[in-house]
């Protein structure tokens, strides 16, 4: 079973996003957030899609780009460290990634749904890996991290992402 590591285990940018995920078995908790991300934007308009609430900030289609790139991104690191490889995973600039990726061309409903595939991989791969590889070690943009913690970093950039969706997009 996943746990969530001590916080000093994370890279410190990515501390305040895991202290949202509360103990627990990550794997239950992934699954919550794919009912919970799948139901909020299931209702987005394709209007509200493309709102931005203020100059520069991503529009809510392309948040949900950004929480699908980052979580391949992710799942491919624990999928290389959960196997032995011990070569550096480079970091990637999140901004140029939504900036190529054209998101407002595709509709909202599109774009869950390739959220909710590749969350769902996740989830598999993750329950796929033997015991022992859960606390294998790797160096991910420049950073020693376990499957474990990257997992939880997944779990908490979503949860964080969302916070702001509820709090400056949707106002729920």
């Amino acid at each position: 079973m996943l746990k969530r590591p001590d916080l000093e285990e994370f890279p410190v940018y990515m501390r305040s996003y895991v202290q949202l995920i509360p103990e627990g078995d990550i794997i239950q908790i992934l699954n919550g957030q794919l009912a919970s991300t799948h139901k909020l934007f299931s209702v987005v308009t394709e209007e509200q899609a493309d709102y931005r609430y203020a100059e520069g900030k991503w529009t809510l289609s392309e948040v949900l780009g950004h929480l699908t790139d980052t979580e391949r991104i992710m799942s491919y690191r624990i999928l290389r460290i959960a196997r032995g490889d011990k070569s550096p995973l480079m970091g990637f600039d999140e901004n140029e990634y939504v900036q190529e990726a054209s998101f407002y061309e595709r509709a909202i409903a599109e774009l869950l749904e390739d959220y909710q595939n590749v969350r769902r991989s996740t989830i598999s791969l993750l329950k796929g890996l033997p015991q022992k590889s859960l606390l294998n070690k790797g160096n991910a943009n420049g950073f020693e991290v376990s499957v474990e913690t990257i997992a939880y970093m997944i779990a908490g950039h979503e949860l964080h992402h969302l916070k702001i969706i509820q709090q400056k997009y949707l106002r729920y």
